[in-house]
Parts: structure tokens; sequence; C-alpha cells
């Protein structure tokens, strides 16, 4: 081969390497997986299965959306980052849920078009946050969300607000900002003119940049502004700023667009331009509040008026230097960083002459994930004014708005200003702030009550003083301008990253909550207003920030474990109010450890005082987190350069056969065993049957299947051998279910994905009895496996299509909790799946055990003529192995028949509610059989079984049920 032909070769190949990348799931592949699912929901065995929502409530979830009535205020939607889209009539008294018989709970942007009450739904939301879900297009309904139609853009994934035309509801324009981990071309500006049959995209910037904010003048549809962004999201790094992010206008209706924000403009241009939203007064006047991430000047100043040493001070400062330093001045900074007690300055400074340590290490040591994060010098937000039409832009303030996005103004972007006034307008980020002078001054209106992180705001056209405000926390409403607010947070709409249950009677469920901290609360705590009365809502708040996973003594529910992200955990004694921070700390000089936002822990089954914490290494406590080891070197790839901690661990199990069999998971796809307690490790990932697909990262080729990362791995409580895994493509937008069985420690592997629809997997587990037994939950759901993951059934009653972050069984209840993102926590019976054997699906009928009832001389009566008369009501459950209808009998011990009811039953598992009653045909059988009772007509006019066993009779199959 001559030499130019391998030239030719090399440079092909080079450049394949170097754009190659895990590839998204497309839009085809998302369509028949939401096909699949609603196909299997209609056959599952288990789509009978009754789940309650137990809550919590009050502190609610991410908002992203409103929209009001304008005529009738009171009457309003609300769309949830992932709990889908609630209505209420009654100014948030109420909501109700519309968006349940879609396909998703995720939500981007809402838009009503009130005079038809039609409603378009961009599914997806754009913060670009951890955990900002794609969606599946944009949704349509004109019958308030009944029944919803996708009209289309399904690889658009997150979507920017939609302008309906104010006149013809069909005319529509949609800003769409594109994936969030991978470049694609369905972004930019759409317009349809058909009510979503077609779509025209009308800007399109390029693969890397879409639309994250679209507004048109209040009074002319035809004058549209929209801003893009460039950003990149990757698990590692997240870069929310490029020269391709500006602000572009119309005049034309979205038909053709023209970028303002240009050199001569005034506005910021270039690589440091970051995320820009807009509030527009009329045609000419209009706002833009710029997540500015170029850097800041150095304040020389601000430098010579320090007191004492800081971190930054010790990255560039000599050996002799630092020698020199006065002891009395380093030991201040020693002490007021929270060095440990072993680093004082006499100690610091030999272990600097010996070499062992160097100055730089000082600042290393109190670097982690959540510092960088708040360290970054970015100029940060910013607010700019154009009054032609956005030719010119000047910015409204001299100095820096300090205190609103922090380092993470990707994840806000919005401006307001009144309708009435041009100088009255709103920002927010982590507070919500108004200016009543264009800009210049500006005041917080953020209140006791009023959660942080704002991301929605409505303003009422004919009362500028009612605001609606969309935040972290739920909504708030406002009649005097934000001096005082309502909160309004009844949906369940929690988004939970972990939950856990102890073994108290009542049994606590206890829950880590994106922004909402940790909960604590008893799985049959009623979720009604009744708490308004007694001053006590059912569940409290253990901790805050964003809440991750739990752990509880089993010997003392008193004593949990628990804390917030990036690692930062504490042993917490809730009976006596005691909290000690527990993360362990990396020695100086050593590199800093690197914890996960979502930092694993777990109490080891056979000590509980034994604690197993997941940094890049696996640390063990012996002593209740007192006192940390690393039993292990670093169970992952190293790490990679970037703004996120990563190379971390996600997951940790212990075998219940034996002390010490434990393995983890790493947010960079490896899976480790060590049967000796961390004496030793053995990689058991490479043995995966994953896709390898060759990809270039930081110039390193690397093979993509050790990058999906570890949402769980599972130690079987079965079997000593077995080991489940499950890996998420989420961070790559790669939306196939990963799931793997091991019955030999991970020397080898099988694929148990069986037919679960395309959705990423965040949680495996194994029942409690039966070992056949497994459950899963997705992006878009939970499931059951009845034969080890041969193949799935989708659940589905009470349970939308939401997003399960985590699955917990309490064994003695038998009961399954599903820990949603996005709609708080479910719990279901699960005793009569445990029981699902090969006998069962070749009976006809399998009748299931009935528990007794307490007789009550209450039932079909009231307290008062006003109320409604208390009914008892007892489920009864059974198995058919056919679709057909069942007559059910209730029959007395000499098999009279007292009542009856015919159903159609489904192939599965049924539910039939029975309220006790008799016939009055019935009540003269039992009276005759026999003479020593009487039953008396309730004040409601029924008859109700009297005490005595009785015969639940289908087909051939009878079960008896006692009223004691």
């Amino acid at each position: 081969m001559s030499h130019s032909k391998l030239l030719f070769l090399a440079c092909l190949l080079s450049s394949c390497f170097a754009f190659a990348q895990q590839p998204a799931t497309s839009s085809e592949v998302v369509k028949t997986a939401l096909e699949q699912k609603r196909e299997m929901t209609k056959t599952s065995l288990v789509k009978n299965v009754p789940f309650k929502n137990i809550g919590p409530t009050i502190m609610s979830g991410r908002v992203v959306d409103l929209d009001v009535n304008p005529d009738v205020p009171s009457e309003f939607y609300v769309g949830y980052a992932s709990g889908g889209v609630w209505h209420t009539t009654n100014n948030g008294t109420t909501f109700s849920p519309i968006l349940d018989s879609s396909d998703t709970q995720n939500v981007g942007d809402i838009a009503v078009h009130w005079p038809t009450r039609t409603i378009y739904v961009g599914t997806g939301e754009n913060n670009a946050s951890r955990s900002s879900y794609a969606g599946i297009g944009i949704l349509k309904s004109t019958d308030n969300g009944e029944t919803w139609t996708n009209v289309g853009l399904m690889d658009a994934h997150h979507f920017a607000p939609i302008l309906i035309h104010p006149d013809n509801p069909d005319v529509v324009t949609v800003g769409v900002t594109g994936h969030l981990y991978s470049p694609n071309e369905q972004r930019g500006i759409y317009k349809t003119t058909d009510g979503g049959q077609t779509w025209k995209q009308t800007l399109f910037v390029d693969d890397m940049s879409g639309i994250i904010d679209l507004q048109h003048s209040p009074n002319n549809y035809n004058v549209m502004y929209a801003t893009s962004w460039t950003k990149d999201r990757k698990a590692w790094n997240f870069t929310g700023n490029g020269a391709s992010s500006g602000i572009y206008k119309s005049t034309d209706a979205g038909e053709t667009w023209a970028k303002v924000s240009t050199k001569d403009s005034g506005f910021p241009i270039g690589d440091g331009v970051g995320r820009i939203g807009l509030a527009v007064f009329n045609d000419d006047v209009l706002y833009a509040v710029h997540d500015s991430q170029f850097r800041r000047p150095e304040d020389k100043k601000k430098d010579d008026d320090k007191r004492g040493l800081t971190k930054d001070d010790f990255k560039s400062m000599s050996t002799s230097d630092f020698l020199a330093l006065e002891d009395k001045k380093l030991n201040r900074f020693l002490k007021t960083n929270g060095f440990q007690e072993k680093y004082r300055a006499e100690n610091v400074k030999q272990m600097v002459r010996s070499g062992n340590v160097k100055p730089i290490d000082l600042a290393k040591y109190l670097e982690d994930a959540n510092s960088m994060l708040f360290d970054t010098p970015a100029v940060g937000a910013e607010v700019y004014k154009s009054t032609d039409g956005g030719k010119t832009w000047k910015k409204t303030h001299d100095d820096y708005l300090d205190g609103i996005y922090f380092s993470y103004g990707y994840y806000f972007g919005h401006i307001h200003v009144s309708p009435e006034n041009e100088d009255h307008i709103y920002i927010y980020g982590v507070p919500i702030v108004k200016s009543k002078d264009g800009g210049k001054n500006w005041t917080s209106i953020s209140a006791e009550n009023v959660h942080a992180d704002h991301h929605a705001l409505w303003i009422n056209p004919k009362n500028p003083n009612h605001l609606v405000d969309g935040n972290d926390g739920g909504v708030n409403i406002t009649y005097d301008d934000g001096e005082n607010w309502i909160k309004n947070n009844s949906p369940s709409v929690g988004q939970f990253y972990a939950i856990n249950v102890d073994n108290e009677k009542p049994y606590n469920v206890y829950g880590g909550l994106q922004d909402n901290g940790v909960w604590k609360g008893a799985n049959n705590a009623r979720e009604n207003k009744s708490w308004h009365q007694q001053g006590q809502y059912p569940w409290e708040s253990i901790m805050g920030g964003d809440g991750m996973q739990v752990q509880i003594d089993s010997r003392n529910s008193n004593i949990v474990y628990t804390g917030y992200q990036f690692g930062n955990y504490f042993r917490l004694n809730l009976e006596t109010g005691d909290r000690k921070y527990i993360q362990p700390k990396h020695t100086l000089g050593e590199n800093p450890y690197r914890f996960n936002w979502q930092t694993p822990i777990l109490l080891s089954p056979h000590n509980q005082d034994i604690l197993y914490l997941g940094g890049n290494k696996l640390m063990r406590s012996m002593n209740k987190g007192d006192d940390w080891e690393a039993i292990s070197d670093d169970l992952t790839h190293g790490g990679k350069k970037g703004n996120v901690a990563y190379g971390t661990l996600t997951s940790i199990s212990e075998s219940p056969f034996q002390f010490g069999l434990i393995y983890t998971g790493s947010d960079d796809g490896l899976v480790h065993v060590t049967k000796n307690a961390g004496g030793s490790w053995i990689n058991i990932s490479k043995n995966l049957p994953v896709e390898k697909i060759i990809t270039t990262s930081e110039k390193e080729m690397t093979e993509k299947n050790v990058e999906l990362w570890v949402s769980r791995v599972i130690a079987s409580q079965h079997k000593k051998e077995r080991v489940y895994i499950t890996l998420n493509g989420y961070r790559w937008d790669d939306f196939k279910v990963y799931a793997y069985k091991s019955d030999d420690y991970g020397q080898t592997w099988k694929d148990i994905s069986g037919n679960i629809p395309a959705s990423p997997v965040n949680v495996i587990r194994e029942d409690s009895e039966n070992e056949n037994m497994l459950y899963l939950g997705t992006d878009n759901g939970a499931y059951v496996s009845f034969d080890m993951g041969n193949s799935w059934e989708a659940f589905s009653n009470g349970v939308p299509n939401v997003a399960i972050h985590d699955i917990v069984i309490q064994p003695e209840a038998k009961d399954l909790l599903l820990g949603s993102h996005g709609r708080s926590i479910y719990k279901a019976d699960i005793a009569p799946l445990q029981s699902m054997n090969t006998d069962m699906t070749s009976k006809a009928i399998t009748i299931f055990e009935l528990s007794s009832v307490r007789h009550s001389s209450r039932w079909g009566s009231s307290w008062s003529k006003w109320l409604e008369a208390f009914e008892p009501e007892k489920t009864i459950q059974f198995y058919s192995n056919v679709s057909e209808k069942k007559t059910i009998r209730i029959l007395s011990e000499k098999g009279v028949e007292l009542n009856s009811m015919t159903i159609n039953a489904d192939e599965g598992y049924n539910y039939v509610d029975y309220n006790l009653e008799l016939t009055k045909k019935g009540r003269k059988g039992l009276l005759k059989e026999n003479t020593s009772i009487d039953i008396i007509e309730a004040s409601n006019g029924k008859y109700y079984l009297p005490k005595g066993v009785y015969t639940i009779q289908i087909n051939d199959e009878e079960s008896k049920l006692e009223i004691k």
C-alpha cells in the first residue's frame, strides 16, 4: 500500500474516532417503545394491581411553567418538570392532574388557547439539570387532558416556550432546545399552521445550539424574539455557553429570523454568552437577562483589603514562602476552614519540609464537587434593555447582580416585565427579585414560605400586583407584589432520588428529594387537609439540601444516616436531635475523594455499626461513621477533567449470606466484587454483554460500555452467587434497557431486559419472598417479572408513566413502594403477587386469602345527616387465567346466597371492592338460617353482613371471609 493511501486511511480513521459518540436513541425507537408500552399495559397480568399515592405533598416539586386564564385568574395550569400538568379552577386550593393519560409526565412548556381550550404541551424540561428528562414531542388536547395527541417533533427532547396565535389555535410557533447530552438536528424554531399535522423549521443555528426562550410582542404576534443557547452537558462536565448563543428577531410571525445580538448592538457576543431570557413589553421595548460566563476581572482592591489567608493563596505559593508563614496566621486558616485537629501549623510545615505535602495540597484539601460548583468566578446574571426592537442594548445596572444565579445560571434564565409599566421587571434564580426603575436597583420578594430556585412567573395583566410564582418547591401566589405569599402545594409531585423504610408499626417511609431535603412519615399517614386543623403535617423534614439516600439502624430507628448532594452525610438521632457530620476526608497530600451527586451509603446487614460509603474508593466505618478507612483503591476509571464530579461510585451492595462479599458500581461503567471485605477486588464489568462502541474522549479511545452509568448493583438475598446490575445510558441520550443477572459472582452475565420498552433503567430489586420475582424501575414506569427477567409485566393502575428512581419492599407488611421522581411515593400490597407459581397460571381461578373484618354498628350510618354514611369495604383479590365474565357469590355457612356480583375479569390479577352488603333476599335467607340474629336496616337503607364466617365463591373456587 502506498504512503499516500496509508496517510488517507489514517486520516479517515482519526476523523471517525474524533467525532464518534455513543449514539442517541432515535425518535423511531422511542415511538416504537411508547407503542409497546401502551400495548403491554393493556395485556399486563398486573394492570389491575392498585397503587396508592402516599405523598408527601407539602414540599412539592419543580415547576417549569404556568398558564393562567387571563379572564378568570383563579383557573390555571401548572407544569411540573417530571410530574405532569395539573389544573385548578379554585385558585390553587385543589389541583387535578390532566397528563396522566399520556405517555409521559415530563414537561418543558405548556400553552393554552383559552378561547377554544386548546392545550399544547412541549414535553421535556429545558433547564438542563441532572434530571431534566427528555420528552416525546408536542402533545395536544382539546378536552382538558382526557385525551392527548402527539403532534410531532419527537426528536426535540426539550422545549422552550410555545406561542399560539391568539386568533387561531392551529398556528403555533415553538422553540426547540434539542437534546441535552448529544448533538441533533431537530432544534431551533418550528412553526405549524395546521395544528401540528406538519411542521416547518424556520430557524436552525447548529446541532449543539437550541432555542431556550421565545416571546412575542403582547399585542402583535408578528413580532417575535428568540434566544439561542449553546451548551454541552456530559456526565463529567457542563458548558453552558458558546459563541452561537444570541438573540434573534422575526417580524413575520416566526417565518424568518435575523440575529440582533451583533457586534455593534451592545449585547455581549462570543464564547462567554450563556443562557438568555426575554421579556417583551411592546414591539420596541424588551429586556434580556443573561447568564454571563465571561470571567470577572481581578479585583485588586479586594485582594488588598482581604484579611488572612485564602485557599487560592496556596495554589501558587512556593515551599519557602509557605515555611515562612507565621504559625498563628496559618493556624487561623486551618481552624477556620475545618482542617482536622492533627493538621496544625507545626505538623503541616513538617509535612511540607519532608516533601510529603506541597502548599497546593492545602487548597486541594478543601476542594470537592460542591466547592468547585460555587467557586466559578463568572460575571453571572446581568440585565439588558432595548428600546429600538433589539437593534441596540444597554445594561441596566452598574454592579454585579450577585446572589441570583451563583454558578448555575443555566438552571434559571427568565425575566418578566409588568404589562402596565415597562420599568417594573422581575428576575429570579435562587431568590426572586424585582426592580421598579428599569433594572437599576433591585429588591428581594422572597419569603419564608417561598422555596428558592424559581422557574416561572405570571403577572396578572389586569392587576400587576397579582403574581403566580413557580419554583422548586411548588406554587406561590401573591396579591401585593410579593409582600405576602400563599403556598399552594396540594399536588403529590415530589422528585425522589431514594426511599427506604423501617420496621416500626406502622412502618415509616423515608426519602430524599431534589432540592427538598429528606422527609420521614408513617406509611399510612392520611394525605389530606386535616393537618391544617391539627397543626402538624404527618411527614417531617429531617435534612435539607438535595436529599439523598437513607439508611436506618434496624436496632433503633431513631438512628438514621442521610445527607445531601456530593456525599455530605450525617448520622442523626431523631430522638435527641443530635447530628454528626460523617463524610470521609482524604489525608493532606492525598488526592481529594470524588463523591457522586447521589453518593451511595449502606449499613451492613451483618452489623449495624458498620457503614459503607462510596466515593471513588469504597470507604468503611466500623463505628457508625465516626472513623473511616478506604478498603479499596480507586474503583473507577479515575475521573475526567471537568466541572462535575465523575469517576465515582453509584451503588453498593453487600451479600446477606457473607460479610465482606461486596459489590460496587460506578458512574463510568465499572462493577467490582470483593469476597474478602476489600482485601482484593475483581472487575466483573468487562464480561458484560454490552455492545462496545468506539469513541474518543479526552483524545483517548475507550470502549463505550465502560461509560454507562451503573444505576444499581444488587447482591441476591436468595442465592449467594447471584448478583443483578442495571446500567443507564441517560447521560448519552441512550434510552436502551440494560439489565443483567449473574449466578457466578459476575463471571458471566445474562441479559434480562426481556420485553421492557426502551427507557433508561434506574433500579432493580428482588422480591423479599419469591426468588423468581424481580421489580424494575425506568424513566417511564415500573415493571415486575415472575420468571427472573425472561419476561416483564407493566404496572399502571394508579401509576402514570413517570420516572421510578427507587423501589423498596417492606417485607413484614408485604408492601411494595415506588419512589418516583415527579409524583412522590406509591404503595401496593404485593402478597398476591408473591404467591405466583405455575399452579396459579394453570388454574382457572385462584382466590387469595381474605383478612378478617371487625364488625361495626356504624356501618351505613353517619353521626350527622350532613355527612355521608360510613361504608365498609373489602377487596376481593383473585387471579384468572383467562379474560371473561365472572360471577362472585357471597354465601352463608350453609350455602345460602347473600349477594352476588358479575364482573368482567381480566387475565391476571383482579381486584373487586365489596361493601359487605346483603340483598333483601339474602337477608331473609340468612335470618331463616340463623334465627338467633337480627339484621337491622342501616341509616342509608342497606343491610350489612353480621358477625360470622362467609364464603366467597368464583366458579368452583372458594375462600373464607370472617366478620368478627
